[in-house]
């Protein structure tokens, strides 16, 4: 068996209030919901819990982060630890809150977030610069953006100078410097974010043209590899060998929350163990598909050995 390298992913740790809803609530409006739970997620954490349970092996995934010193802040960690993800460089910050979102889910599946950074906003270039001796043990590095940009910037320059796969999922959604995306292996947006990092407003492309223009333009910037999530429509990439299309897996979506956050699992711990980018991507569909049809950020995402075998 190959040896799984190991990854480290650096972003957010947050918990999740989630109501499930009929539909969005309109501006001033009550809804009554249905059920409501208090889910582990956040971005950064998403996507460690995605890597692990997605790998070949347990304990190759480390992560660096901030949490609280509430209630919330040791629920979370023991949710890290329940993957063995090392929590060696995550850190509680005394009088903060833990990170929260509240997400409403409607019966279509389609979700709504608001976040309150809290204790993520307190990962600092410092807090980077400490972990170097593990970020240097990386094969694949992992970021977002629901940290501070001065730190996202700074441990990017870090993992490329290191040689790292460097991958960011620039989300939430917003520009980027140009010298920031050359430096990435792998750029993953969804269709909103790559519209917006190439200065467009629109909420959705309408069609591969659109999507490939997108593309053409971020490689122009400079952008090595990138692949844009398009959600039941698949995802559209651009890779050594051109710009390619892989058909999403079919499913029947209960809940849409951190669907792209295992994707990105999944297709890390597919790369890290060695397997082509098509493999990987084709991986990470099938994770993604897997987890639609749970709700929660962390309790959709699947094990690997709940994925079906890839067809021939």
């Amino acid at each position: 068996m190959r040896k799984q390298q190991m990854i480290v992913v650096i972003g957010s740790i947050n918990m999740d209030l989630v109501m499930r809803v009929p539909r969005m609530p309109h501006p001033g409006e009550t809804l009554s919901g249905g059920v409501f739970q208090t889910i582990p997620g956040g971005k950064g954490a998403n996507q460690a819990v995605a890597c692990a349970r997605l790998s070949r092996q347990r304990g190759n995934v480390a992560m660096i982060a901030c949490l609280g010193d509430d209630a919330f802040g040791a629920q979370l960690r023991a949710a890290l630890r329940h993957e063995a993800i090392d929590d060696t460089h995550v850190h509680t910050i005394a009088g903060m809150s833990s990170g929260v979102a509240a997400i409403s889910v409607d019966d279509n599946g389609q979700n709504s977030i608001a976040l309150a950074a809290g204790a993520n906003a307190a990962l600092l270039p410092a807090h980077i610069d400490a972990a170097q001796d593990l970020i240097a043990q990386a094969h694949v590095v992992v970021l977002q953006l629901e940290s501070p940009m001065a730190t996202v910037a700074h441990a990017i320059r870090l993992a490329h100078g290191m040689g790292k796969i460097v991958v960011l999922n620039p989300a939430p959604a917003q520009t980027l410097p140009t010298t920031l995306l050359r430096q990435l292996t792998y750029l993953i947006p969804n269709e909103i974010e790559a519209a917006m990092l190439v200065g467009q407003t629109a909420t959705t492309l309408e069609d591969d043209s659109e999507v490939d223009a997108v593309i053409a333009r971020l490689r122009e910037i400079g952008c090595a590899r990138i692949l844009v999530t398009l959600g039941a429509k698949g995802v559209r990439a651009a890779l050594a060998n051109g710009i390619q299309h892989f058909t999403a897996q079919p499913a029947n979506p209960i809940d849409t929350t951190a669907a792209g956050d295992t994707f990105i699992g999944g297709f890390v711990a597919a790369l890290a163990d060695g397997e082509s980018e098509e493999a990987a991507i084709d991986f990470g569909q099938r994770a993604a598909a897997s987890s639609v049809a749970r709700v929660g950020a962390q309790t959709s995402i699947p094990y690997r050995r709940d994925l079906l075998p890839a067809a021939n």
